[in-house]
């Protein structure tokens, strides 16, 4: 084991790590930059704790042989590339951190197959595409955190030491086996898209679940109220719809909600957490403009819940549009016909002095009729 976390250590990894057979190797919290060697091949690491440093370079190829890697932690660093297939291949684990990197392209769908996953945080990269399905298949963040015998070797505290999580807006530290008791997903700051899956809430055990930041679409999951553990839900900044479920308010461990600038609608769920929590935070709903209720003191007397018209104002409105339709075909067909006469008037010399000599007629005859009546009426008097 190697443990030189937390130290002012510079320069690169020293290629002599290649010869020692290693079950921990903890130099997070360092100066150290590059890529990571190449002849690093040890199939026994369980612990590989580099965060908070400069590394570069892809993600680590070696570390597809390290089929026993419980904890791996390269957050804060300058790895870069797409995440490869075959890490859904890393079954033991535990404790994935890959946040705040230069990560792109889509989340391995066979990422799912990491059974004993507990946290798993992807956060601040550029990571793209939908979330990937099979949630469920998560099967260590669907029941809460039970240590079990044999599973984490003696001395963990120092072989992990102070493990940060971030979790209700705060860098929390935590040691031993307390930072798995936080399980929790963080894929925030990045650029997902699709609609959150339903079966994410199939995730009992999740006690955060941030996927802020992104450009996720369609509805809130119906049973989102189901991941009873939840204390810290943030879905804000992305384009999803709909209406809150329901479900919501029975979350009653809740301290963390943030719904903010996305798209929802409809009236506001009211009782357990979600009345306090919008006393100590009244933003948490910002942004939506369409959402509405006593929360808000917005009517939803105006949104489509709003009870039908009787039938007598349908038959109103009805006999208006009739009305209103008659007089504009009437308008628009008198309009029309005088510009035909203009245009037949305008571009045909013929008919166009044939027209004004039937007007000069006209007017005469008009004319005379007026003079001899006007002057029968004069003699009458």
């Amino acid at each position: 084991m190697i443990s030189l976390f937390s130290n002012y250590i510079t320069g690169q990894i020293p290629l002599f790590v290649c010869e020692l057979n290693l079950y921990s190797l903890n130099l997070a919290n360092n100066l150290l930059e590059g890529e990571l060697p190449r002849c690093f091949s040890t199939n026994e690491i369980a612990f590989l704790l580099l965060s908070n440093n400069r590394l570069s370079g892809k993600f680590p190829p070696f570390l597809e042989n390290c089929t026993a890697l419980s904890f791996l932690d390269l957050a804060r660093n300058r790895f870069s590339g797409t995440l490869p297939m075959w890490i859904g291949n890393l079954g033991e684990l535990q404790f994935l951190r890959l946040s705040n990197n230069m990560f792109h392209g889509h989340i391995p769908n066979n990422i799912t197959s990491l059974r004993k996953l507990y946290h798993l945080n992807l956060a601040a990269n550029g990571i793209s595409g939908p979330i990937p399905h099979h949630l469920s298949n998560l099967t260590a963040m669907t029941i809460p955190y039970v240590e079990v015998p044999g599973t984490v070797v003696a001395g963990f505290e120092i072989i992990v030491g102070d493990m940060p999580v971030i979790i209700k807006r705060r860098e929390l530290k935590y040691k031993g086996v307390g930072v798995l008791e936080i399980s929790s997903i963080d894929f925030s700051c990045n650029h997902l898209t699709a609609k959150i899956p339903d079966e994410i809430t199939s995730l009992g055990g999740l006690v955060n679940l941030n996927l802020s930041l992104n450009q996720l679409s369609g509805g809130l999951p119906n049973k989102i109220g189901d991941m009873q553990r939840l204390e810290s839900l943030d879905f804000s900044n992305n384009d999803i719809s709909g209406e809150i479920p329901s479900s919501l308010p029975n979350l009653t461990y809740l301290s963390i909600l943030d719904l903010s600038y996305n798209h929802l609608t409809g009236i506001i769920p009211s009782g357990g957490q979600l009345d306090t929590l919008y006393m100590e935070n009244p933003s948490i709903y910002n942004g939506n403009i369409g959402l509405c209720g006593p929360i808000l003191h917005k009517s939803c007397s105006v949104n489509n819940n709003a009870p039908p018209q009787p039938d007598y104002q349908k038959r109103s409105g009805k006999v208006l549009e009739s009305i209103m339709f008659f007089y504009f075909g009437l308008g628009s067909g008198f309009v029309a016909g005088l510009w035909v006469v203009f245009c037949v008037i305008l571009f045909k010399k013929r008919w166009r002095i044939a027209y004004f000599r039937f007007f000069d007629k006209m007017h005469d005859k008009a004319y005379v009729l007026i003079v001899v009546t006007w002057g029968r009426l004069a003699r009458k008097r």
